[in-house]
């Protein structure tokens, strides 16, 4: 049985953010990609893009959660996006991997998720503007992407080193199949 990780889908996400993960992910016989939103409904990306997630928030067995992935978008900044607290608390507490990117990272910092965990995001002065509750301040890492036990968090300008961190941990390439993808995506650089 393969095992599932959500993305979860909201309108204004950042779409560029995922952009280099899912098909990796997709192409796997390993993983079934799971795109959600809170009711299901379509919702519209930054750049545009209309997008049908599969199911509804509600229609998730978090025990058919393996990993989580949050997107960017300025509804993190908002304070928006609080429909999925039950499911992230719960993801978290049981411990599975929790991806977030850009202002995702401000959601975690929030709900205290990046306390003693090596984490970043745009910036540690972005994150504590946007999340006064934050208090992990000692062990933010001024790094694009970096993952600690179960949280995986990357800065904005890096869905790459995102993508790589998450194949990383769902051990989807071996290391040197990684280096060629990374090389490729990142530098435009091609090795058979």
């Amino acid at each position: 049985m393969k095992k599932k990780i959500f993305i979860f889908l909201f309108d204004g996400f950042s779409d560029w953010e995922i952009a280099f993960l899912s098909p990796e992910v997709k192409k796997s016989d390993s993983f079934d990609l799971v795109y959600f939103s809170k009711d299901g409904e379509p919702v519209n990306s930054m750049g545009g893009l209309r997008v049908l997630p599969e199911m509804s928030l509600s229609e998730i067995n978090v025990d058919d959660v393996y990993m989580l992935i949050l997107p960017g978008g300025t509804a993190w900044e908002k304070g928006e996006n609080t429909e999925i607290d039950l499911l992230v608390n719960t993801v978290f507490t049981q411990k599975r991997t929790i991806a977030a990117i850009c202002a995702a990272t401000t959601y975690l910092g929030k709900k205290g998720f990046l306390k003693n965990r090596k984490h970043t995001s745009a910036s540690l002065d972005y994150l504590k503007a946007i999340a006064p509750e934050y208090s992990g301040e000692k062990d933010y890492v001024d790094t694009l992407a970096i993952t600690d036990e179960n949280v995986i968090t990357a800065n904005g300008i890096a869905p790459i080193e995102f993508a790589r961190e998450i194949f990383i941990k769902l051990n989807l390439f071996n290391d040197k199949d990684l280096e060629k993808w990374f090389q490729l995506f990142k530098y435009g650089i091609w090795e058979y």
